[in-house]
């Protein structure tokens, strides 16, 4: 808990306040006052602006995923569909993998360059501050670490080092934070991957079967030996990332449905916002009404024009 006289620092009141209460810290003590402000105040400065977090780590570990989907790819293409004897079934799962595999990479490319909603760097101003025209009594909340008027559910990254409003975490593998811009297309890219990593265990299964039965040196392009090793690096990368990107995606999802992210979840924050059912929580993500376009990492979803945002304590 922060103490009377470090709130201070950083809460902004309004006018008309008695200058003893300023003076003793007591002021800070008053009850909380939700603020409406329009979202379209709080984006203004960055809407249009391209965003790209550079982070070493961030970029290598992006890089990786995509090599790795290349990589699975490369041997899914090479190594099982085009030495098969059998061309419907190279066709019918080459094409499911490869279009599945695309919008996996779409959706990364879109949760990494998406700005995830953060809130306008240093806006904090006195001007600014002023222009909100509060009433005494009222406080906004300040983010000493960004200069930025903090919004209610909005946490600091000291990674993208900026406010994110309902930043779930920040996620090294697509460079970015997971919050209310872009979480459609992180849970579009788990989903995808478990879906690609699932295909490709089941055609390695049927790949190696075939090759029991048959001449080892007519089922593949490559030599027996380094089909296998091909086979098992990629059975490895595909039962390692089913598993971890199916247990994000189930997490996405239920973080969702019950409209509490990731860091309210730890920090186990008082839920100060309307609860709404998990369908409308859906809906609010992946935008409304529900067609295919949820599945498109190409759609850019609606995520309430006319919502409003409270600067609390």
């Amino acid at each position: 808990m922060k103490s009377a006289v470090h709130r201070c620092r950083d809460v902004e009141h309004g006018r008309g306040q008695a200058a003893s209460g300023a003076e003793t810290g007591t002021s800070c003590l008053q009850v909380e006052q939700r603020i409406p402000i329009s979202k379209d105040v709080i984006t203004a400065s960055t809407a249009s602006a391209m965003w790209f977090i550079r982070d070493v780590c961030g970029i290598v570990c992006a890089i990786i995923t995509w090599l790795l989907v290349l990589y699975a790819e490369f041997v899914v293409l090479f190594v099982m569909l085009l030495p098969s004897k059998n061309l419907t079934y190279s066709i019918i799962n080459g094409t499911l993998f490869n279009t599945l595999a695309f919008l996996a990479l779409a959706s990364h490319l879109r949760a990494m360059c998406t700005d995830p909603g953060a809130v306008p760097k240093g806006n904090a101003t006195k001007e600014y501050i002023e222009s909100l025209q509060l009433k005494p009594g009222q406080v906004v909340y300040k983010c000493p670490k960004c200069c930025s008027i903090k919004p209610d559910r909005a946490h600091h990254c000291s990674v993208c080092k900026r406010c994110i409003r309902k930043m779930d975490h920040h996620c090294p593998w697509v460079n970015n934070c997971v919050g209310e811009n872009n979480q459609k297309y992180f849970v579009l890219f788990t989903m995808y991957i478990a879906l690609i990593s699932l295909h490709a265990l089941v055609m390695v299964v049927f790949h190696f079967l075939y090759c029991f039965e048959d001449d080892w040196t007519k089922c593949s392009s490559f030599s027996p030996p380094a089909t296998v090793i091909l086979l098992i690096l990629l059975c490895f990368e595909g039962l390692l990332f089913l598993i971890f990107t199916s247990v994000m995606f189930g997490t996405q999802v239920h973080s969702i449905c019950t409209d509490e992210t990731g860091i309210e979840q730890l920090k186990k924050e008082e839920r100060r916002w309307a609860k709404k059912t998990k369908w409308m929580n859906m809906r609010a993500v992946f935008g409304h009404p529900f067609s295919l376009l949820w599945f498109s990492p190409f759609s850019t979803p609606d995520h309430g024009k006319a919502e409003t945002y409270q600067y609390v304590v």
